[in-house]
């Protein structure tokens, strides 16, 4: 058998088994945790336990699953790219790229245990930008202090193109457009609110989109031209055409008739400019399907 074990952090505390375990090892298929439970084999502080109980922090837990249960599960780090200076990978939705309240398994440790087992002293990976939790798609990772730093400044200064794919409600009228507006972060509510018109805090957004299937819902391509917190959910929103599977900015109703609780937005395409610095990675398109 194959045992996984993990002690309980603070974001943990009073939360269900279970719930533990699929936000620290998502890769396991739920159909295998299942299964361990069933056979007892879920043990906190050596106690066999149930789904619903509930964790302290601290508390030891132990999962013992069967080979084959092992072998089902999904790798979790998708790499598309990578050489010496850069690790570019396919992220899943519900991993966060660093370490923040939810808790769980982030993306960084994910690609820092990829290059240590090449190379156990390797520069731990960054990240050189951010995707939502709840987004999916490419996201490019540092692979030196040297690298870090060309790549960083690359994306301040905007010399790169990113694109986007996700569903959307109704039909967006003109079908493509380029909009601009601005974006006022409300940090109590941990939210963003998208206004017509400039005002204290504000930063100006623009963001481009063409429908490339129209109906009930369309399936957009979105051109992130500023990148700022929440840009594409928050804009497509106050558009009057929110994404599917957004319940912070989106339609919680429309969601649950569309039987949808995940996000419906992969960043699909990234292309970079160094100015030659990372001869690599100059004007090569890196593109990926959208899950959805």
């Amino acid at each position: 058998m194959k045992l996984l074990q993990m002690t309980i952090p603070p974001q943990g505390e009073g939360e269900r088994v279970d719930r533990l375990i699929s936000r620290y090892f998502p890769e396991l298929p739920e159909r295998s945790v299942r299964a361990a439970f069933l056979r007892r084999d879920v043990k906190l502080e050596g106690r066999r336990v149930a789904r619903e109980e509930k964790a302290r922090t601290g508390q030891e837990l132990r999962i013992y699953l069967q080979e084959e249960e092992m072998a089902e599960a999904a790798p979790l780090l998708r790499v598309v790219y990578e050489d010496g200076d850069a690790l570019l990978v396919n992220k899943p939705a519900g991993i966060s790229v660093e370490p923040d309240g939810k808790g769980g398994v982030t993306l960084t440790e994910l690609c820092l245990r990829h290059v240590r087992e090449q190379d156990p002293g390797a520069f731990p990976p960054a990240a050189c930008h951010r995707l939502d939790n709840q987004t999916c798609g490419l996201c490019l990772f540092a692979k030196d202090e040297r690298a870090l730093e060309i790549l960083q400044e690359v994306f301040r200064q905007r010399r790169m193109e990113k694109y986007y794919e996700c569903l959307v409600r109704g039909i967006p009228k003109p079908a493509s457009a380029q909009c601009q507006a601005y974006l006022v972060k409300d940090a109590k509510a941990g939210k963003v609110k998208v206004l017509d018109h400039p005002a204290p805090g504000g930063k100006q957004i623009i963001t481009g989109y063409e429908t490339l299937q129209a109906g009930p819902v369309s399936r957009l391509r979105v051109h992130l031209m500023t990148g700022r917190t929440h840009q594409i959910r928050a804009h497509l929103a106050a558009l009057g055409h929110p994404i599917l599977g957004d319940d912070v900015y989106g339609d919680r109703r429309w969601n649950r008739e569309k039987k949808t609780r995940n996000l419906r937005l992969c960043a699909v395409s990234l292309k970079l400019d160094t100015e030659g610095a990372l001869p690599a990675l100059d004007g090569k398109e890196f593109r990926i399907s959208a899950p959805f």
